[in-house]
């Protein structure tokens, strides 16, 4: 295998291997919530994001 594996594939592989699947739930909560916080810092979509927090 090569060295240049991508942070996606090494998160996955650590994963699948170690068994650990109870910290998907956290790990995909946590790219949503920079996601809102990117887009939602100079969007239209500001008063909506607001909104709900």
């Amino acid at each position: 295998m090569s060295n240049n594996h991508s942070l996606i594939y090494e998160a996955w592989d650590f994963l699948k291997i170690r068994k650990k699947w109870w910290l998907l739930p956290i790990i995909i909560s946590l790219i949503l919530a920079g996601f809102i916080i990117v887009f939602g810092q100079s969007s239209a979509l500001s008063p909506i994001l607001y909104a709900f927090g």
